[in-house]
């Protein structure tokens, strides 16, 4: 009997050691990090990679997850300067940035987050009125982060970001904005409507315009157009006249010319009388007969006769 309890506690033994040591081995994930006790007193903070724990004494405290983590809180009631009750819901995106002050600092941080922010609200709200609370969004989401990153420093918490995520006025607040929307609505709308009219109008006006100038462009181009073809046949008649006239008066020339070497009057048959004489007295002394015809040139021919004798001598 003894024989078969003792390999069972040899068993039990090396069974108890292994569980031990298994404990005492940690393996720290990424993005996290473990705050490490000693008989009840802090003792370090584990980064990621493996680590080892003193068994029984040492112990793991607290996990902390060091990503960014995001909050998103009820809403809560605030009263505008103008006594306006609302409500506004919003979301907190913090990280832890010192494990040990976020073990120790605060014994329930995200309900202490949510208290804080709440408060905050109500202080940033309760300087603004609705108007301005509903249009000026980002400016409460600057203060809020301020605020809270300043709180909660010393839990070792860093907020990032608050948004306003909803924010819910009353109903009868609801209803007069509804109004007020639909209102202005119809009133671009009516604007949108004159201005498409007056842009209308003007269009066509311009239209008008611009076909009318066409107009009168087309209308003095076929005026000069009209003139010059008028000017342009003038002139042609004109020189068909002309040219007309003076083929006239040539053909009349041409005439005369004809008729007075076809029957040449009395003046023309002396003249070439006395050219035949001189030719036939030239170089040789002749006695020239004239004829009764020519008598009245009787001096000249006399003349005509001497010029030959002095020549012959």
């Amino acid at each position: 009997m003894e024989l078969i309890i003792k390999p069972i506690l040899v068993l039990f033994l090396i069974v108890f050691v292994l569980i031990i040591i298994s404990s005492c081995i940690k393996i720290v994930p990424q993005a996290q990090a473990f705050v490490i006790e000693r008989l009840g007193g802090y003792q370090t903070t584990w980064g990621v990679g493996l680590h080892f724990k003193v068994p029984i004494i040492d112990r793991v405290a607290k996990r902390v997850l060091l990503k960014e983590q995001v909050v998103d809180f009820a809403p809560q009631p605030v009263i505008t300067k103008d006594n306006v009750t609302m409500r506004i819901d919003t979301v907190v995106f913090f990280q832890i940035t010192d494990p040990k002050l976020y073990a120790y600092g605060v014994e329930n941080p995200i309900m202490a987050i949510e208290n804080l922010t709440a408060t905050t609200l109500r202080n940033i709200i309760g300087e603004l009125e609705l108007d301005q609370t509903l249009t000026s969004r980002e400016v409460i989401n600057t203060k809020m982060r301020a605020s809270l990153d300043l709180a909660t420093d010393p839990w070792g918490i860093k907020v990032n970001r608050v948004e306003l995520k909803n924010i819910i006025p009353p109903a009868a607040i609801n209803e007069a904005m509804e109004k007020q929307m639909k209102a202005e609505r119809e009133k671009r709308e009516a604007i949108l409507i004159a201005q498409g009219e007056k842009e209308s109008a003007i269009l066509v006006a311009q239209g008008k315009k611009e076909a009318a100038i066409l107009d009168a462009e087309a209308e003095k181009q076929a005026a000069i157009l009209r003139a010059e073809a008028k000017k342009e046949a003038m002139i042609r008649e004109a020189e068909g006249e002309a040219e007309a006239i003076l083929k006239v008066q040539q053909a009349n020339a041409d005439g005369i010319r004809f008729l007075n070497e076809a029957a040449p009057n009395k003046e023309v048959i002396q003249i070439k009388s006395l050219e035949a004489f001189e030719k036939a007295a030239d170089g040789k002394a002749t006695k020239i007969i004239i004829p009764s015809e020519i008598q009245g040139l009787a001096g000249m021919v006399k003349s005509i006769t001497e010029v030959a004798k002095e020549d012959i001598k």
